[in-house]
């Protein structure tokens, strides 16, 4: 094997693989990517068994030919070397790996490639095409909410399903971890059936929102029973599903919450975040107290230190005093976009709704705390 190839290049392919590999991991293989240089073509392949990594980029190649080679080595040699270089990589017999760039020289020991797992990378189930940016969306405004509590492993991840509505076609992404919960929906284009709901790894969430930020073409995704694999650009990337049962989350969803406070999302923001300074792990609660077009903000933690706010806003529904987690409310709040946000409340035991006007299918919910 050899090809010359462009650091740049290789490099933000490697910058993908790399990601998922485990360091960990007690496998050496697994611990290496696949590189296959074939027909002016380089493929790259990484996986962690539940994830896997495949991208395909355009190099000069002047022998075809394989093998693996430790991917946080050879990801760190690369990016040391300068932007503008090109870079040289032999492999005559799958055990050394020689890497050449300028003045640098590399020999670097080698798996045989038939010792990599077999990624199927062929596309079954239901398909979707739709905008890179639209499933950046939906991860981004929702992975906040994923648990981390591996016991209930079927929280680890975002619930996604396809569901028509009035002959319109929405994809929903769900994430919650048993105290609040965060939804969205949007518009998709070319689906002719509605997809059971799925459970998306963490780790996978995770991948594909860096991968998904910067898109702006169509993507396509297919899933199965138990995997679901995504074609972005030259980079496939295949993931196994939580086998699991995600909460049915439309029960969790409030439908008579009466009290609505309109407020400045940015005013509410600074005053929790203030009000919060003096909460801590142990005593994290944020109390508010809501009259007629005003909130008071308190707190007291386990020293009795106590901070208090008073926030002018738009209300004129029952007289409550409801906590939350202060870092609970704060993450809603970065996560909302526009200008005024709405706030509703039932009583003071409720999980409470938040939404913003100018996107109606983002909806939030938070479980109170106990003040």
């Amino acid at each position: 094997m050899k090809f010359i190839i462009s650091k740049p290049i290789i490099f933000k392919t490697l910058s993908h693989l790399q990601n998922i590999v485990d360091k960990k991991n007690t496998l050496p293989i697994l611990s290496n990517i696949l590189i296959e240089a074939d027909n002016n073509n380089l493929t790259l392949s990484s996986t962690d068994m539940d994830i896997s990594i495949t991208e395909t980029i355009h190099c000069s190649v002047l022998e075809s030919g394989s093998t693996t080679i430790n991917a946080q080595l050879i990801y760190d040699i690369i990016r040391k070397i300068p932007d503008t270089s090109e870079i040289e990589i032999i492999s005559n017999d799958g055990k050394l790996l020689t890497l050449r760039s300028n003045g640098s020289r590399f020999s670097l020991a080698c798996l045989p490639k038939e010792d990599f797992p077999i990624i199927e990378t062929k596309g079954n189930g239901n398909k979707i095409k739709t905008k890179a940016k639209t499933i950046f969306k939906l991860i981004d405004k929702t992975k906040f909410a994923i648990s981390n509590e591996e016991t209930r492993y079927f929280l680890n991840g975002l619930y996604c399903n396809i569901t028509n509505e009035n002959n319109n076609n929405y994809i929903t992404f769900v994430g919650t971890d048993g105290h609040r919960l965060a939804k969205f929906s949007s518009l998709t284009g070319e689906i002719t059936s509605e997809i059971p709901g799925v459970i998306i790894p963490k780790k996978t969430i995770n991948e594909l929102a860096k991968l998904l930020s910067d898109n702006l073409n169509d993507i396509e995704f297919y899933i199965s029973a138990n995997k679901v694999i995504f074609y972005i650009d030259n980079l496939i990337l295949v993931s196994k599903l939580i086998d699991g049962n995600f909460p049915d989350y439309k029960k969790v969803i409030p439908d008579n919450n009466q009290n609505h406070l309109l407020v400045k999302r940015a005013n509410l923001l600074s005053a929790v975040d203030r009000v919060s300074t003096i909460a801590n792990e142990k005593s994290p609660v944020i109390k508010f107290k809501l009259l007629n077009n005003l909130v008071n903000l308190s707190t007291v933690n386990n020293e009795n230190s106590t901070a208090t706010e008073d926030l002018n806003v738009t209300y004129d529904g029952d007289e409550i005093e409801i906590g939350f987690n202060s870092k609970y409310i704060m993450d809603i709040l970065y996560n909302l976009d526009a200008e005024e946000v709405t706030l509703s409340f039932k009583d003071n035991s409720s999980p409470i709704i938040a939404k913003e006007k100018s996107n109606p299918n983002l909806i939030y919910v938070l479980m109170p705390m106990r003040v």
